[in-house]
């Protein structure tokens, strides 16, 4: 089973909408998707109601999603780690404990602008427009990526 983490900061608003993305596409039986946030505020917590809105509108519930805090545990669970803008790089690098720990992390828009490291805007601070903005993002980025996985899940069965 392939083992895919996406992480933000908080775990409410970015994070959350990819998996619950990427979860859509690919099936749950040859994948497991999961999100957490490099910070603790919102341990526990359901996500941001926008986000949670922006998943329903295109056919997604997230809405029973909890929020949890990247442990460095996590580089043992997950095959790659998916993060969503440089803060949440520079956290999540800083727990590795060696080279092959880093080599599982990458920035998520780097799935559609190879090795350009772009940030996806953190929109808990903006409007409805800006969780717009950010489905858009994550879900050519996580159709990539489910691309990618299904056919490399294809290729070696």
């Amino acid at each position: 089973m392939t083992k895919i983490l996406m992480v933000c900061l908080g775990n409410i608003c970015r994070s959350p909408l990819a998996e619950g993305i990427l979860k859509a596409k690919l099936k749950s039986e040859s994948f497991y998707v999961d999100s957490a946030g490099t910070g603790d505020y919102h341990i526990g917590k359901n996500p941001d109601p926008r986000s949670i809105a922006i998943a329903k509108k295109y056919g997604l519930d997230i809405s029973n999603l909890k929020g949890r805090q990247f442990d460095v545990s996590d580089f043992d669970k997950f095959d790659s780690i998916f993060v969503m803008d440089e803060s949440n790089y520079r956290n999540v690098i800083s727990l590795a404990r060696n080279e092959e720990d880093k080599a599982k992390v990458n920035f998520i828009l780097n799935l559609v602008h190879p090795n350009q490291d772009y940030n996806v805007p953190d929109p808990y601070y903006g409007g409805h427009e800006g969780f717009e903005n950010v489905y858009k993002m994550l879900n050519e980025a996580c159709t990539i990526l489910a691309n990618s996985l299904i056919k490399t899940n294809n290729d070696n069965s």
